[in-house]
């Protein structure tokens, strides 16, 4: 039985080929406040993975890490801290002390002022890293490169005033500036839009997905498009696919690739292609469909040389209430 309770992955492929992973591992449960960021590296596409490194471990709970590396180099990492877990003690008595132990490490000031959304930035491969920086967003995925060489940050702001769109950084990701604000849907409420993630289609579109827990389409994935570099977007609408939350790639042809988990039978995870940017997307492909619970997904996927899928995501298992990261290679089909 695993440790340890791991979530919320996202895989990256780098220039020379090494894969990164980063997640929020050292965890007891779904919420506590024992996470922290992890890296894994694999030189060998999945096959093979070094041990972790913990990048970031705040005093309180650091959750969903994005990963990215930069056209000149250098390698981005996200994460948001949370104190859900003061909500949501363990019965056993235990583990309850192992939580309160945690909690009182720190004052109540010190914690609130842990609270925020943040980044590190390394330009040696991920040898040395800054300390963790304010980028106005979160999203499970992080940010992504267009083609004018701007860094594209779509999400929400957390623990401040909530809103959800995009920031961008023209300077490698060392700061961020705001970008616009992403419209709400007629009848819903913004506050209940969560955790985007953008791709640029070939076209210079940017297609943007949207998990949606507004009643109209509650537990769907919404779609938003800008034709502007991210300026303006078009209003939230639905594209018929239950599930959530959505990563989204460029395969080597331009197509649009989505990938996100689906949590009622079959438990698993899925992916959708889309040959117009992102206007229409495919049935679903099954990547894995064997969960045994509803605390799963999270998918991110790459492509490498030969046209191979590499897909990671997290899933809680059927006999421990710890939660593990799965791996599949596979290839579309046809």
């Amino acid at each position: 039985m695993p440790d340890y309770y791991h979530g919320w992955p996202t895989l990256s492929r780098r220039k020379n080929g090494e894969l990164l992973l980063v997640y929020s591992g050292g965890r007891r449960a779904h919420v506590c406040p024992f996470g922290r960021v992890e890296l894994m590296r694999s030189h060998d596409s999945g096959k093979t993975w070094t041990p972790p490194t913990i990048l970031i471990n705040s005093p309180i709970d650091d959750r969903d890490a994005g990963i990215l590396e930069t056209r000149q180099g250098s390698i981005l990492t996200t994460t948001f801290t949370s104190l859900d877990y003061t909500n949501h003690l363990p019965e056993d008595h235990k583990e309850r002390n192992l939580w309160a132990n945690a909690y009182q490490q720190i004052t109540r000031q010190q914690q609130r002022a842990l609270l925020g959304v943040w980044m590190i930035r390394s330009t040696d491969g991920g040898v040395c890293w800054s300390a963790p920086y304010d980028s106005l967003v979160n999203s499970p995925h992080g940010p992504i490169q267009i083609s004018d060489g701007r860094l594209l940050y779509v999400g929400k702001s957390r623990w401040k005033k909530e809103h959800i769109g995009a920031c961008h950084s023209i300077d490698d990701g060392q700061t961020w500036q705001w970008l616009s604000g992403i419209p709400t849907r007629p009848g819903d409420d913004q506050v209940d839009y969560h955790e985007l993630h953008a791709v640029e289609a070939s076209s210079g579109r940017i297609v943007i997905h949207i998990r949606n827990h507004n009643q109209n389409n509650l537990a769907e994935t919404l779609q938003s498009e800008s034709t502007d570099g991210g300026k303006t977007w078009s209003s939230p609408h639905e594209i018929g696919v239950w599930g959530l939350p959505s990563h989204l790639l460029r395969l080597q042809d331009n197509r649009l690739l989505m990938s996100y988990g689906h949590r009622r039978p079959p438990r698993g995870n899925l992916a959708r292609l889309s040959d117009d940017d992102g206007d229409s997307w495919s049935a679903p492909i099954t990547i894995s469909d064997d969960g045994t619970h509803d605390d799963l997904g999270y998918p991110s996927t790459v492509q490498v040389d030969n046209g191979t899928l590499i897909t990671v995501w997290y899933e809680r298992m059927s006999n421990s209430p710890m939660a593990v990261l799965r791996q599949c290679t596979w290839m579309l089909p046809g």
